[in-house]
């Protein structure tokens, strides 16, 4: 019988993770949930549990989830001393999803999400080694770890020295302490997810995300049609559905030890962002918006009109806009991430990494119908 630990279950990969642990008959699932109270955890679980409501999860499934109050930055999580010791020796499985994923953090506080709390994963997870019974541990990282690298970014430990924001520094640094305990023997696997998005099938997602606002600016929509001149640059986006299947086929999988794992499009199948402009343009028009004629501007005039439109454009859109400039930063390398490895394994499974055309109608669709 599994015994599974996921933090981060309230977040994208967490929420879309749980719901796959369930599906095995007597797997007992613990959530790690931030809360102020006890009243506040009652309150984060009935929201989950109405998420995954239309997943078909019944009560009895839903009856084996235990949420727990913690703090995935502070010593033991948070948890008291017989939380832990509890845990300790009834956990196979440990899934550190949990993390912040805001780009322009101060680093010493990017650090406390991302250095820390791997260290007290990686503490819980020799822990659990004491009594025997732990099988292995998913830490899900970042192809952002790659920082600063251009060209083609392998499934192999990244060396980058310079990153475009604290967050991906933070992130190859909580990498690289999990790779030492691996070559100590640690049996535990790195998922490097790329920009995720909605369930693939439905575009069902617990909050929207960074992809959904940068649809919008992409589009001209929110900036009266000037758009950053992107050359030939790409992104990479992968539905919810599929990061989550590979963490728990992983997961069960002693053969990924070791190993590192890139939950991604992948060269062939990413679009040029030039090619998502014009895609979310045609079903924009075709809804029937009102789109301004594009305007295409260098980088650097882009973030010009930006701190010109800021406050121009209303609360929630206006935050995202504020960091858009760090999404501008990467188009100053091309990067394409190798995912050769990680889609032979999983294919063989039966969980190939979808085409972007096979679910960004319904994706989008679901955020464009979101106040419907």
């Amino acid at each position: 019988m599994s015994c599974v630990l996921v933090t981060g279950a309230t977040g994208v990969v967490g929420s879309a993770l749980v719901p796959w642990y369930l599906q095995e008959e007597t797997a007992q699932v613990k959530i790690l949930v931030r809360a102020d109270s006890p009243s506040h955890l009652e309150q984060r679980l009935a929201d989950l549990f109405a998420f995954w409501q239309p997943l078909g999860l019944d009560a009895r499934g839903l009856g084996r989830v235990q949420a727990l109050r913690g703090d995935v930055t502070g010593p033991r999580w948070g948890l008291s001393p017989e939380d832990y010791a509890r845990l300790t020796a009834e956990l196979t499985h440990v899934v550190h999803a949990a993390g912040n994923v805001k780009l322009n953090q101060p680093l010493d506080e990017a650090r406390r999400s991302a250095v820390d709390s791997v260290r007290q994963a990686l503490d819980l997870a020799r822990a659990c080694q004491e009594h025997g019974q732990f099988q292995k541990l998913e830490l899900i990282s970042t192809v952002g770890v790659a920082g600063r690298t251009g060209g083609l970014i392998r499934e192999v430990p990244c060396q980058a020295e310079h990153f475009h924001n604290t967050y991906e520094q933070a992130k190859a640094e909580a990498e690289r302490l999990v790779l030492a305990e691996m070559a100590q023997g640690l049996p535990a696997t790195i998922h490097r997810p790329s920009m995720v998005v909605g369930d693939s099938r439905t575009g069902h997602i617990v909050h929207f995300q960074v992809f959904y606002y940068l649809t919008e600016f992409l589009s001209g929509l929110r900036t009266w049609g000037f758009v950053p001149q992107t050359g030939r640059a790409k992104l990479d986006i992968i539905p919810a559905d599929y990061v989550a299947r590979a963490i728990h086929l992983a997961s069960h999988c002693p053969k990924t030890a070791g190993r590192i794992l890139h939950l991604c499009s992948g060269p062939e199948r990413s679009w040029e962002l030039s090619r998502l402009t014009e895609w979310l343009r045609e079903r924009l028009s075709r809804r029937g918006a009102r789109l301004p004629r594009l305007r295409r501007l260098s980088p650097a005039w882009y973030r010009r009109v930006l701190t010109s439109i800021r406050p121009l454009v209303p609360g929630r859109a206006r935050r995202f806009l504020a960091s858009l400039p760090y999404f501008l930063d990467y188009l100053a390398e091309e990067q394409l991430f190798d995912n050769s490895e990680t889609d032979q394994f999983l294919s063989a499974a039966g969980c190939a990494a979808p085409a972007p055309e096979q679910y960004l109608e319904t994706v989008m669709e679901r955020y464009w119908n979101r106040n419907t």
